[in-house]
């Protein structure tokens, strides 16, 4: 077989080498964390705060591996949580730095004790600000509201659109001017919005515009400004020049200490999934290789977007004599990961890598079908490999029942 040279940046951390000679004695199906490539990352973001002054804070939501807080703990700020067992990872895991939260509405039961682990809490609504922003006040946490500058900067994704007709995601001014009373207003330290996903700094501007445009009277008495996630800071091509502009505009216009809240951008192009074929099936002309990794289960996003992940030595379905769909191993007709072509013909046993696989994966997989879950490794800073959680029958079956008697 030809030696695949393979350039993409999803790929970058292998080295130049190839899947088969860094991976081939693992078990399969695993995920892999590159610790070099957070490592990068996060000194890239680190920079970003360096020239600004901004804070930046790792989403947990996209990638909670807690095994590498340590390591990013060394350049970020500290974690945002989207509720409680959020908050309480980040302040058990990366201890002495900040923990943000917002949820999109909070529930009593948990509201105290989401207070022995956050510093900032962030409230969706006018209503929910009336109902906790004192007790979080008298506990002496900085209370943040999220606002809807009503500015759409995406197309075609709805589902990830904040501003999205009818979002229930933040505050619009609208809300605020009928709501809002001098009493909640003395209440609030800062504002937070969260519009983008997986954009760059040109979208940032155009809604750090409309922010100003509907609160630009409010952010003067604000102590802070949160301007959320989406941000793909680490992702090649991306303008950092205007993020920085953008950022210290918003700290000389309003005198606001700025928040980021990335989650991609820390662990982008740092994970791989390796997976290995179990089959091949022929039907109606279209060849399919089933692998023992699952869209549905192991990648949700690749259904969930969609979006076709992007694999060591193959492109996208094209012309050619070897071109083959991939396909999970569970009973969903749809458990498609995507079509690729290659410059071989695929066998049973082959191993393949596919990138990118550290964001909203392990976070979101699940055990449908009866589908083991795939163990956990770090490949080190240098190069070695550490297995830091495996599971089997037992973390399928503790989900389902029982556990109480």
């Amino acid at each position: 077989m030809v030696p695949v040279q393979e350039g993409r940046p999803q790929f970058w951390g292998l080295g130049g080498h190839g899947p088969e000679e860094l991976f081939g004695g693992m078990p399969t199906p695993a995920y892999i964390i590159d610790e070099n490539r957070i490592a990068d990352n996060c000194r890239l973001l680190a920079s970003v705060m360096e020239e600004t002054g901004c804070r930046i804070l790792l989403a947990q939501k996209a990638f909670s591996n807690f095994d590498l807080y340590p390591a990013i703990g060394q350049y970020l700020s500290g974690t945002e949580a989207s509720g409680l067992f959020e908050a309480r990872l980040g302040a058990e895991e990366m201890p002495g730095k900040e923990v943000h939260v917002f949820c999109a509405a909070y529930r009593e039961e948990d509201f105290e004790e989401l207070l022995e682990y956050a510093d900032h809490i962030v409230f969706n609504s006018p209503a929910q600000l009336r109902r906790f922003g004192a007790m979080a006040r008298s506990a002496g946490k900085s209370i943040g509201l999220r606002v809807n500058p009503e500015c759409s900067t995406q197309e075609g994704h709805a589902i990830y659109d904040p501003c999205a007709p009818g979002s229930r995601l933040g505050t619009t001014r609208k809300q605020w001017d009928e709501s809002m009373t001098p009493e909640l207003v003395s209440l609030l330290d800062g504002l937070h919005f969260h519009t983008l996903c997986e954009q760059d700094s040109d979208a940032l501007e155009t809604t750090l515009h409309a922010v100003g445009k509907a609160f630009g009277d409010v952010l003067p008495g604000m102590k802070w400004l949160n301007m959320g996630g989406g941000h793909h800071i680490t992702r090649p091509g991306y303008d950092i020049p205007r993020l920085e502009r953008c950022i210290r505009s918003a700290r000389e216009a309003w005198g606001v200490e700025v928040y980021l809240e990335p989650g991609e951008a820390v662990a982008l192009n740092a994970g791989y999934l390796v997976c290995r074929v179990l089959d091949i099936v022929e039907n109606s002309g279209v060849r399919t290789a089933i692998v023992d990794a699952s869209a549905a289960c192991h990648m949700p996003d690749v259904i969930e977007m969609p979006y076709t992940p992007p694999l060591y030595g193959a492109e996208g379905s094209g012309e050619g004599r070897h071109v083959y769909r991939l396909a999970g191993p569970t009973c969903l007709a749809g458990d498609v990961i995507g079509e690729y072509s290659f410059g071989h013909d695929l066998r049973e046993g082959e191993l393949l890598l596919f990138g990118d696989m550290a964001i909203y994966s392990m976070c979101k997989n699940n055990t449908f079908n009866g589908m083991p879950l795939p163990d956990i490794w770090k490949r080190g800073a240098d190069g070695s490999l550490a297995r830091l959680a495996g599971f089997g029958y037992a973390d399928f079956k503790m989900r389902l029942g029982n556990r109480c008697r």
